[in-house]
């Protein structure tokens, strides 16, 4: 089965809102590409987005002393919304519900994509898309979201901040930390970090909004992004 994973970032589905230009672009992109080769596969595990940080604000600006898991369980929803508009644009590629739970052992990938989103607190949506890999023999996670690269620091706090081609996996989870928070920040989440490392997975961090670098990286061209592993 020749299936890439695409964790594609709440962040350029829905920035502050539904990107529809996006969508629309990447919707005719993929469809060329697999179309091109019917036996090319996608998973595209989709993040919360704007939707996620509007609920999970609300929610600590009524109740400041609220659980994190509350906070997470808005996020996870969130990621169902998107998830679902996501399964309808590409409805003629997909012919199974769309997923949140990565290791429930009913799951059916009968299409050419299987559409994916959040499972429960404690991890991102970038866990779910390790897992999916893990489970559809997928060495490869693509991670698109609103950078192009990773950085050794911040480049918003870090003038001195630089873009690497490549991390191993021990210095990124060095810089990431091995925690989860609700709403946290980091190029690709700790605690996937660790499952991608266990698992001798290879990640792609680049610009989801570059949809030409997409095609790039699932076609073997050359590209713009950083390798983690």
């Amino acid at each position: 089965m020749n299936t890439t994973v695409l964790s594609l970032g709440g962040s350029i589905v829905a920035p502050d809102k539904v990107d529809t230009a996006f969508l629309k672009s990447f919707y005719e992109s993929m469809k060329a590409y697999l179309d091109e080769d019917r036996s090319r596969k996608l998973i595209l595990v989709c993040g919360g987005g704007s939707p996620a940080r509007v609920y999970q604000n609300a929610l600590k600006g009524v109740k400041p002393d609220c659980l994190s898991s509350s906070l997470d369980w808005l996020g996870v929803k969130a990621t169902h919304l998107n998830g679902e508009l996501v399964r309808a644009v590409f409805s003629e590629y997909v012919s199974d519900s769309l997923v949140s739970n990565p290791l429930d052992d009913n799951i059916v990938f009968s299409g050419q994509i299987l559409v994916a989103a959040g499972w429960k607190p404690g991890f991102s949506t970038d866990t779910d898309a390790v897992y999916l890999a893990r489970r559809f023999k997928s060495k490869l996670v693509v991670n698109l979201s609103n950078i192009a690269k990773v950085y050794t620091d911040d480049p918003r706090k870090n003038p001195d901040a630089r873009p690497l081609d490549s991390i191993s996996w021990d210095d990124f989870i060095a810089m990431v930390g091995t925690t989860w928070e609700p709403g946290k920040n980091t190029p690709f989440d700790p605690v996937a970090s660790a499952l991608a490392k266990e698992s001798g997975m290879k990640v792609i961090c680049a610009d989801g909004k570059n949809i030409e670098n997409t095609i790039a990286i699932l076609t073997g061209k050359s590209y713009t992004g950083t390798v983690i592993g």
